[in-house]
């Protein structure tokens, strides 16, 4: 034991800082892990989330701290051309045929998570505004995780055109949802009574304006490449738009995921022919997907287990999410008598839970407003933190599994 020991606190030093290092051991850890779990019939990405907790400080601790910079970027790039393929399934076709429904799937979904975890966490005597931030960030899903269960099972049909829609709107509705709570809260937190409007016309502007760059991202797209016939120049082109377009939406503190979910949008809907372009950058996802993963678990960290209330506490966080989705889904679709596939395993369909939270969390936590808090507030914020972090482990690990579950179903019993 001793030995090892030995060895790994020389690989620490010698190797860990070297990036390319870093990287080929999530490649490598996350391949033997992914095949370990795919022997118990578990997705794919578990063995990648798994890998990422060992190697990183949880366990191993092999990949420096500065390292986690560069790392970010490779999650940023994957999320955009997750992005694009997700906003690529809202053709217009699609749109008339299930529009309706989906608006209204997504809409009870996002309402029902945020009631049910707002009201059993204030119960269990956490602050109301506190509560109603947890709600608000417990509505979001994690795209990444639905797109890559799916694309692994190679499954298409109305049930995955639901999921594909609800996904994409859900974000944009965890951000009005967020704004809403956080300007109440930002009024306990401070002490000043903030405009709810204000607020809300923030949300909006940000919504639109993400569009909006999506808009001319995608119109970019079509033109510099509709006459291409060499493949390679369509996805340098199409990866250099969506590139930009990810950093200026990223600068501009906008969404990247509605800027490229746009994105695709747009070159599905422009003309057919644009459908070579996901074909086209296909080949390049699956190693970022599994880069994407690993990153996500070396980012967890295990230590948050330790503190038993924050367990209590993420674990009705955790309960009353899964309540909220899958209701939110069951109750709609049996007033609107909807297919039976629908309504069973579409909620259970969204209960991974990602970057969207942890993003919202880090947002309440360098908000100006909590820097200048009391000792009190401050404590509950932080708390608050780590029950959205311990949430986020237990969804990465147990979301896919559930989401492969219920779709596998959904395809067998219709």
């Amino acid at each position: 034991m001793e030995l090892f020991y030995h060895i790994l606190e020389s690989i620490r030093e010698g190797f860990s800082h070297h990036i390319i290092f870093s990287l080929g051991l999530l490649f490598i850890s996350g391949f033997f892990l992914e095949q370990i779990v795919l022997k118990f019939k578990l997705p794919s990405i578990t063995g990648y989330i798994l890998a990422g907790i060992i190697i990183g400080d949880s366990v191993l601790g092999l990949i420096h701290p500065t390292n986690s910079q560069q790392l970010h970027l490779i999650s940023e790039i994957t999320l955009s051309l997750i992005a694009v393929i997700i906003g690529a399934e809202f053709s217009i076709k699609k749109l008339k045929k299930y529009g309706k429904n989906i608006i209204i799937l997504t809409l009870f979904q996002l309402f029902f998570t945020f009631a049910f975890i707002s009201f059993f966490l204030y119960i269990a005597k956490m602050p109301l505004y506190v509560s109603l931030l947890l709600g608000a960030i417990g509505a979001a899903t994690a795209p990444a995780a639905v797109v890559v269960i799916v694309e692994q099972m190679r499954v298409r049909g109305d049930f995955i055109d639901y999921l594909y829609g609800i996904v994409a709107l859900d974000d944009a509705g965890t951000v009005i949802l967020f704004s809403i709570t956080f300007a109440f809260s930002s009024s306990i937190i401070s002490g000043v009574n903030l405009h709810l409007t204000h607020s809300l016309y923030s949300a909006f502007e940000e919504i639109f304006a993400s569009i909006f760059i999506g808009f001319i991202g995608g119109i970019a797209i079509h033109f510099l490449t509709i006459k291409k016939r060499n493949w390679n120049q369509i996805k340098i082109i199409s990866l250099g738009v969506i590139f930009i377009v990810t950093s200026i939406s990223i600068t501009l503190k906008l969404s990247p995921l509605i800027t490229n979910m746009m994105i695709g949008f747009m070159i599905v809907n422009i003309n057919d022919r644009n459908l070579r372009i996901l074909k086209i950058l296909e080949p390049i996802t699956p190693p970022l997907y599994a880069l994407f993963f690993a990153i996500a678990g070396v980012e967890l960290n295990l230590s948050i287990f330790s503190n038993y209330r924050v367990l209590f506490l993420a674990f009705i966080f955790i309960f009353m999410r899964f309540l909220g989705k899958y209701f939110g889904i069951y109750l709609p679709a049996m007033m609107f008598n909807m297919k039976n596939n629908i309504k069973k395993y579409l909620g259970l369909s969204l209960l991974p839970q990602a970057g969207v939270a942890i993003g919202l969390a880090i947002f309440v936590r360098t908000s100006p407003v909590v820097a200048k808090a009391s000792t009190a507030i401050t404590y509950q914020i932080s708390e608050m933190i780590n029950i959205i972090l311990v949430a986020v482990v237990i969804n990465e690990l147990l979301g896919p599994p559930i989401a492969k579950y219920a779709i596998n179903r959904a395809f067998k019993r219709r």
